[in-house]
């Protein structure tokens, strides 16, 4: 039988128990990482009250210890690196990266390996013993440290060294190296309190960030949205075409009878020869004079002379302005290339040759060659007719 909610409706519970299920594995996947970062920060803590090695671990080295030096830390796959071209290297800090970065096992270009050996680091310097010698890098003389972000190299200057060298080490002991060289360096000048107290505050930061468990959803908050593929979204994308579709259809051009044009020109016609008597004699066609401002510049030589348009093309205009082009409102074909001078007897917006449409009068009484674009006449308060030929 299946379960269902107080209003009897079993989508409802489903609905409520899926999304249970998931901000739980969400939930449970965000805390697992924070539990993990929290471990390795509370380790580096403990590591940074108890980190004071011993005389005893430089036992069987193949170096001596100064009076007081104690060893921290010993690795044997280590190898010496040295800069081809030397570089100004920053300044030692104390800082400790709360995210160690994502390390390739590679050799950074510019970069060469001259020795290989056993790393070993004390409370006074870092030594690498290789198979060609001993290289010392001593706290107190060193002026530039470098870990490269991306590489296991650790680069390292020395008032007392020309070129600039280092270790490169196996990825997997790189975060465990810096951490405890920083340590060792800090212990040096006398400032591994402020290590400790830069580790507390990240503990600190950390603690802020932990994971709320997400509260548990009833069935009664279920929406009859989720029922639709793509929930809300899909609702709000119905909205909208619902909304934009009317617009087009609105801004779209009336649909041309065939014939209308004919009828248009066929009126006037018929009714002269309805009269019976005198013989009906034409009357002139007087052509008001725009009363907008012309432009000033001069007709084509091929243009028709503006003074005497054709009294077929005056008759059926249907509003349109006087042209010698036969361009009106009464229907017929869309004028997708203009003539010419057309700008000599119409309005033209401006960049009008720059349109891609037909030709078209905005609602400011300007023309435009943009119908059948959304942004026809944008600028001019929008499309109002489209001329004909």
């Amino acid at each position: 039988m299946a379960m269902t909610d107080s209003t009897g409706s079993t989508w409802r519970y489903r609905w409520a128990h899926r999304q249970n299920e998931r901000r739980q594995r969400t939930f449970r996947l965000a805390d697992e990482a924070w539990r993990r970062r929290d471990d390795e920060l509370r380790r580096l803590r403990t590591l940074a009250g108890s980190f004071h090695g011993s005389a005893e671990a430089g036992a069987g080295l193949p170096m001596e210890l100064g009076p007081g030096e104690v060893v921290f830390w010993t690795l044997p796959a280590a190898q010496l690196v040295e800069v081809r071209h030397t570089a100004v290297l920053p300044a030692p800090e104390l800082t400790v990266d709360p995210e160690p970065p994502v390390l390739r096992p590679r050799r950074p270009e510019g970069v060469k390996v001259t020795d290989a050996g056993l790393a070993v680091l004390t409370n006074r310097r870092l030594v690498l013993l290789g198979g060609r010698g001993r290289r010392d890098w001593t706290y107190g003389r060193m002026t530039g440290l470098s870990h490269d972000p991306g590489a296991p190299v650790t680069l390292i200057q020395v008032l007392d060294r020309r070129r600039t060298s280092g270790l490169l080490l196996p990825t997997g002991a790189v975060a465990d190296f810096r951490f405890k060289l920083t340590l060792a360096f800090a212990d040096a000048i006398e400032q591994r309190a402020a290590v400790v107290a830069q580790l507390d505050e990240l503990i600190a930061e950390h603690e802020a960030l932990r994971p709320a468990r997400p509260a548990v959803l009833t069935p009664a908050q279920a929406r009859v949205s989720t029922l639709l593929p793509g929930g809300r979204r899909t609702v709000a994308v119905g909205a909208a075409v619902a909304l934009i579709v009317p617009a087009m259809l609105f801004e779209s051009d009336p649909p041309v009878r065939p014939g209308s044009d004919v009828a248009a020109a066929a009126t006037p016609e018929s009714t002269a020869t309805a009269t019976a008597a005198p013989p009906p004699v034409a009357p002139a066609v007087q052509v008001k004079p725009d009363p907008r401002p012309q432009r000033t510049r001069p007709a084509p030589a091929s243009a028709p002379s503006r003074s005497t348009p054709s009294q077929g093309a005056a008759e059926r205009r249907c509003g349109a302005p006087a042209n010698p082009y036969g361009y009106d409102f009464c229907g017929g074909t869309r004028i997708r290339k203009p003539a010419r001078g057309v700008c000599d007897w119409f309005d033209c917006v401006p960049g009008f040759w720059s349109g891609r449409g037909w030709l078209v009068q905005c609602r400011d009484g300007t023309v435009s060659l943009t119908g059948g674009r959304r942004d026809s006449c944008v600028d001019n308060e929008g499309y109002h007719r489209t001329f004909w030929t």
